[in-house]
């Protein structure tokens, strides 16, 4: 069996949201697996020294209008939620948490936050609301709220976050097929073409 593809993306990604909304099912065409990895782009930046997107001089307006255009070419909803972007570890430690326990779930979970956030316009930097998000998809919101804040979980999410620079991930999504890596959900086709052709 082949192994699985690594799909990187930060929740406060519109870009994420999109690829999360088609990568699945991309990889299911051609008999293959997706590995979600929430990481925190916050990290990178410091790594890099670099700053969100929308935040860059001449780069921000443009980038608003390309997120837009480009839920449109993919047929999908997307608004620019009034906070944005924001922190999201509360919801990448509850994926890590979720997915230890039920992986399916953690995808449905995950699903849910990027569209509460991307759709509905709702904070989900807020903890209170990612639990909320838990709760609805069928977590279990007591244990996940004793969890959420405790060393084990975000020692996971350093872990995780580590693992993506060592990799080279620098931006959201970032997917890595067979190693190689496809920054951005406008890789969809190149992506598509080498599950394909096992490359080209």
């Amino acid at each position: 069996m082949k192994d699985p593809i690594d799909f990187y993306f930060d929740f406060s990604s519109p870009y994420g949201y999109l690829m999360s909304e088609k990568i699945d099912a991309l990889a299911e065409r051609h008999g293959r697996k997706v590995r979600w990895r929430p990481f925190l782009l916050g990290a990178v930046y410091k790594q890099l020294g670099s700053q969100p997107l929308p935040s860059i001089p001449m780069k921000g307006p443009y980038s608003i209008r390309d997120f837009q255009r480009t839920a449109r070419f993919l047929e999908l909803p997307l608004q620019i939620p009034e906070a944005f972007p924001i922190p999201t570890q509360h919801a990448a430690r509850a994926y890590y948490w979720i997915h230890e326990r039920d992986c399916p779930l953690a995808r449905t979970f995950a699903h849910a936050v990027f569209r509460r956030y991307f759709v509905d316009g709702q904070d989900i930097s807020q903890q209170e609301l990612v639990l909320d998000i838990a709760k609805s998809v069928g977590a279990d919101r007591t244990a996940l709220a004793d969890a959420i804040g405790g060393d084990e979980l975000k020692a996971r999410l350093r872990e995780v976050c580590e693992e993506a620079i060592a990799l080279g991930v620098f931006g959201s999504p970032y997917v890595i097929v067979d190693g190689e890596p496809f920054w951005g959900v406008d890789r969809l086709p190149q992506i598509e073409r080498w599950l394909e052709t096992g490359g080209f």
